[in-house]
């Protein structure tokens, strides 16, 4: 990955919107199919339930839309120069962390004490 924080957002943004479009894709399909059905999917022993399926996406499409937001905010960060200073303390956050969570918008300490 790039060590330019803008380039690797921007990367992680392109990402994000791809699973944001293709989870909004599949449950457009599902919608179409649940629409179309009257059957009792709960109760049926083949494969997977349309409501279990619903859940399992919308979670995925919540997760992916929750980063995407998160990503955004840290190219808002990068743009007003903050980008890298912890928003609770005001310190550094360290070049690992935001390897490892290139959105990270609190250092590790004030992670831990906020709940983040």
């Amino acid at each position: 990955m790039t060590a330019d924080p803008r380039e690797r957002l921007l990367v992680l943004r392109a990402q994000a919107e791809a699973r944001v479009q293709a989870t909004a894709a599949t449950l457009d399909e599902l919608t179409h199919d649940r629409a179309g059905s009257n059957d009792d999917d709960e109760h049926d022993p083949e494969g997977v339930t349309l409501s279990s399926e619903w859940s399992r996406l919308t979670g995925l499409a919540d997760a992916a839309a929750s980063e995407l937001r998160q990503v955004d905010d840290a190219l808002a960060r990068v743009d007003a120069g903050t980008y890298g200073v912890c928003a609770n303390c005001g310190k550094a956050i360290p070049e690992a962390r935001l390897q490892a969570r290139p959105f990270a918008e609190y250092c590790v300490t004030c992670a831990e004490k906020l709940g983040h």
